[in-house]
């Protein structure tokens, strides 16, 4: 069956970093593109970037030149490198896949971005 299983997460001051990463499992990884969410508490849930199976990248503007997506497709896992974080970034971090048709999500790793 289809598994994604982020980890990563962690406590972070203000202008740290952090690289999440997600495992996949149960499709053809290589041939799926791939998103990265977040949800704040009270919040609804963000889309915050995507990565095509060639590899091509799109991000929201609330992280352009801030986050990096990648995927490496060899160890089946999708990154998200997260620098100058900020308060505002604090939320449940999720990666997304539509496999047949059916969206998938991971159960997701928490980040707080506080000094």
């Amino acid at each position: 069956q289809v598994q994604l299983v982020e980890s990563g997460g962690g406590l972070v001051q203000p202008g740290g970093s952090l690289r999440l990463s997600c495992a996949a499992s149960g499709f053809t990884f290589s041939s799926s593109p791939m998103d990265w969410y977040r949800q704040a508490p009270g919040k609804q849930r963000e889309w915050v970037a995507t990565i095509t199976r060639a590899g091509g990248t799109h991000y929201a503007d609330s992280v352009k030149g801030r986050f990096t997506i990648s995927r490496d497709n060899a160890k089946n896992t999708v990154y998200l490198q997260m620098n100058s974080l900020k308060p505002e970034d604090t939320a449940v971090y999720l990666c997304m896949s539509v496999v047949r048709g059916q969206m998938y999500w991971g159960q997701g790793t928490q980040v707080t971005v506080s000094s």
